[in-house]
């Protein structure tokens, strides 16, 4: 896994051009999935290791 800050996570949503809320709607995250998102990035909570593996897999493929 990817070991990756808030302000990363922030950034690489920002690359992809995906809101809070349109992330958490691709992922399937449920009605308060950009609440989840906010506080990933915000450090209020932790963020997700699965989360940051995944965002990392789509900003390798935005890539290639």
């Amino acid at each position: 896994m990817t070991n990756m800050t808030p302000e990363q996570f922030k950034d690489a949503r920002r690359a992809l051009c995906y809101s809070q809320q349109a992330l958490a709607d691709e992922w399937g995250m449920g009605d308060n999935g950009g609440r989840t998102i906010r506080r990933w990035e915000s450090g209020e909570r932790p963020l997700n290791p699965v989360a940051a593996y995944a965002i990392q897999l789509m900003l390798d493929n935005l890539a290639v």
